[in-house]
């Protein structure tokens, strides 16, 4: 009995686990799938809704909720800024260009946080409704992991929706499929860019400030977390909304799994299941846009 406990309890962990690397991650797939641009900085826009709610919360009073939403529109602006500026001008260049620009911006980040923060890790206060834990089955479940779970549900069913059942959605896959023709068809392809990237930063900086009490907040946290979002991306597809979350939701499990049951080599098991699946699915488990 204590074994399936304790089973249910790192399962429960792992979905809670992966569904913030999703939250944080589908950006990135976003970015990566519809504009083919290679994102290396996306860590940094988490980092600083994570910052900013920090900030919020800290220094000028603002509940934990309230601070999430500003998070949210922090990143967003910001995300929307840079793509005008910087962004833009290397959308059709090489992939090592992207790769190097990115990476320079993920360092100037770090840089950057560290300098008005300094190298510690920051705290964060939840409120007191999202503290403690919930009695299930025989199972005590955590009440943050719970809310982090249920704020995942609503962003991909809000992204789903988004994507299939508005004007926004069927301009966005009009863009993917063909840029030359939905620009003869009217849409401003530019404009659905500067959307997009700017609503993947946004909810990289919301998976951020949720993920402060779960993944920690500290200047590194952009290169930190790069390759578990790298590897959401690539073992779930980019360019989808269900393919990430399936691969998030996988690999958070195995890993807490792995560092549960085996935490000599627990950093391992991640790596080992992320080869697996690109064997058995090479175009990602719902499969890449070109």
């Amino acid at each position: 009995m204590t074994t399936i406990v304790s089973f249910i309890g790192v399962l429960f962990d792992g979905v809670a686990y992966g569904s913030l690397l999703f939250l944080i991650s589908i950006g990135l797939s976003v970015t990566m799938g519809l504009m083919n641009f290679i994102n290396l900085a996306h860590g940094a826009f988490a980092m600083l809704g994570g910052y900013a709610a920090v900030v919020a919360m800290s220094r000028l009073g603002i509940p934990f909720l309230p601070a999430l939403a500003i998070a949210f529109a922090v990143s967003g602006a910001v995300g929307a800024l840079l793509e005008r500026v910087l962004y833009r001008r290397l959308y059709r260049a090489a992939h090592l260009d992207q790769v190097l620009f990115t990476i320079g911006l993920t360092l100037m980040s770090i840089a950057t946080a560290t300098y008005f923060f300094g190298p510690a890790q920051q705290p964060v206060r939840l409120p007191g409704f999202l503290t403690g834990q919930l009695h299930v089955l025989g199972v005590d479940l955590g009440t943050y992991r719970l809310f982090l779970i249920a704020m995942v549900v609503l962003a991909t069913l809000a992204l789903t929706f988004l994507v299939e059942r508005t004007r926004f959605g069927a301009q966005v896959r009009a863009s993917v499929d063909n840029q030359q023709a939905s620009v003869g068809l009217g849409i401003n392809v530019e404009r659905v860019f500067s959307v997009t990237f700017a609503l993947g930063s946004a909810l990289a900086g919301l998976g951020g400030a949720l993920g402060i009490d779960v993944l920690g907040l500290d200047p590194t946290f952009p290169l930190k977390y790069m390759v578990y979002f790298l590897l959401v991306v690539a073992v779930g597809g980019a360019g989808t909304i269900r393919g990430p979350l399936i691969a998030a939701l996988i690999l958070g499990v195995f890993d807490v799994a792995g560092k549960y049951y085996v935490p000599q080599i627990g950093s391992f098991v991640i790596y080992a299941v992320m080869v697996i699946m690109l064997l058995l699915f090479p175009a990602g488990l719902v499969g890449r846009r070109a």
